[in-house]
């Protein structure tokens, strides 16, 4: 899937979505700091409170686009996030795979009126979300 197609369905997904979740402007940063945080930091270089416990040292996010010849790596984010890129350094998945913990927390949402559809946009507007903020905290 390409870069307008995602984007194309977040626009729809945002429609679909509950009107405060819509309208809150922090929607990605309050997903990095539930989801992501606690490896890689508050401020995304790292160093969260479970480094110890991890067998590798988590990501500094705040430099993607500069070890990426100045380019935000859109399209990979994406899919480390959502669980289709394997990160050969981690060997076993240490980092969850979100796009599977959010398509749960999708059925919940949409509970008796769930549809594929649904889900799949719930899922791509959090990932969205959560890659705009990441992409806001770049260095440089």
């Amino acid at each position: 899937m390409n870069i307008w197609t995602r984007l194309l369905l977040f626009a729809i997904g945002v429609v679909f979505a509950s009107t405060a979740w819509a309208a809150d402007k922090n929607i990605g940063e309050r997903e990095y700091t539930f989801k992501c945080a606690v490896c890689h930091g508050a401020t995304g270089k790292g160093d969260g409170p479970y480094v110890d416990s991890l067998k590798i040292a988590p990501t500094d996010l705040t430099v993607l686009r500069k070890k990426n010849g100045g380019q935000f790596p859109f399209e990979r984010v994406f899919e480390v996030v959502d669980g289709r890129a394997n990160i050969k350094a981690h060997g076993t998945r240490d980092m969850p795979i979100w796009g599977n913990e959010y398509t749960e927390e999708a059925v919940e949402y949409y509970s008796e009126m769930y549809d594929i559809l649904n889900a799949e946009l719930f899922v791509q507007g959090r990932i969205l979300s959560l890659i705009t903020y990441l992409r806001s905290i770049q260095e440089g």
